[in-house]
């Protein structure tokens, strides 16, 4: 199966402004001069290439995720990251009114709503829209969203059909190849991350988490969420420093996510719901600090004779998609 990130922001959609827009400019145009000092014949577009940490832009989407194989498309959450998925997903039958959706909420707070009620799918008749939660307030909360001064659209004028499906904790249920399983995080309102899993392959869905339970002790049945995957997707809202200073606000940090990667042998995590406030220098600047603590955790159990284990990650961005 395959996952794309369509919003990897958290709290609130953020856009860049004009000072950091030009800042960025600025920077880029800098080092194509120191660049093209030392390489004449260098054509724009080779620079680009070599110097994507200059122009590097995480995105300003609130969470949306897409999991699909060849026979099911499965979406966690309606951040504002569902919109430009709905523009892609109108071009296929759900533009036509032939579309069976299916969207897994992990909880209700604005940022992973926000974009429901500019998913094109739901105003089409004959599309089949099913939502899918733990929480038992599901069909409370997206109607909420269709409702003044919310939206003027109510709920009762959507084209489509829509469906609501109560998922059991930690009781898996299958779509088509694919096999979902609730289990819940570490986050002030109940939320629920999932496990996916098809052939033999998982992938594992850990945002809104404070990461508050670590040890396998503390995590009791939950700990099912990270075992045996291939493929994480981790909260990294704030530094090491910023988290601890920010207790039960329902987020965390990359160490964390890391120490649980290196416990849990997973080999590849995409750290995201990235601070509104933090600019993309700034994200940057934290996923570095982050590669001095990887590379620091992975040197002392070198030197304390424990053989490390390697994890391939980065902070994500919008549009990211890999392989499970």
């Amino acid at each position: 199966m395959k996952v794309k990130l369509w919003g990897v922001r958290g709290s609130l959609p953020a856009a860049p402004d004009q000072s950091s827009v030009l800042n960025k400019i600025k920077k880029a145009l800098n080092s194509f001069v120191d660049f093209q000092k030392q390489n004449p014949e260098v054509s724009v577009q080779d620079f680009l290439s070599s110097s994507e940490s200059h122009l590097r832009c995480y995105g300003g989407h609130t969470s949306c995720l897409e999991i699909f194989s060849d026979q099911i498309q499965l979406i966690v959450d309606g951040g504002s990251g569902i919109r430009p998925l709905a523009e892609h997903m109108m071009l296929g039958a759900a533009g036509l009114g032939r579309a069976e959706i299916h969207i897994l909420m992990t909880h209700f707070h604005w940022d992973h709503l926000i974009g429901l009620p500019f998913f094109t799918p739901l105003f089409i008749p004959g599309n089949k829209i099913h939502f899918y939660a733990v929480q038992e307030d599901l069909e409370e909360n997206i109607r909420r969203m269709f409702t003044k001064p919310n939206f003027p659209v109510p709920f009762e004028a959507l084209g489509s059909e829509i469906f609501f499906h109560r998922l059991e904790p930690r009781r898996s249920k299958k779509f088509a190849d694919i096999e979902v399983t609730p289990y819940q995080l570490d986050h002030p309102d109940p939320c629920w991350g999932y496990r996916f899993e098809r052939l033999g392959r998982a992938y594992a869905h850990c945002v809104d988490t404070e990461g508050v339970r670590v040890s396998p002790d503390d995590l009791g049945e939950d700990v099912k969420l990270y075992r045996g995957v291939q493929a994480m997707t981790f909260d990294a809202q704030y530094s090491f420093e910023e988290a601890a200073e920010k207790i039960n606000w329902g987020h965390s940090s990359a160490p964390i996510g890391l120490d649980i990667a290196m416990r849990e042998r997973i080999p590849k995590v995409f750290f995201m719901h990235h601070d509104p406030s933090a600019d993309d220098e700034q994200i940057q600047k934290l996923e570095a600090k982050t590669r001095e603590y990887y590379d620091k955790r992975q040197l002392a159990l070198s030197q304390s004779g424990q053989q490390p284990f390697e994890v391939e990650w980065c902070f994500a961005r919008d549009g990211i998609v890999f392989d499970v």
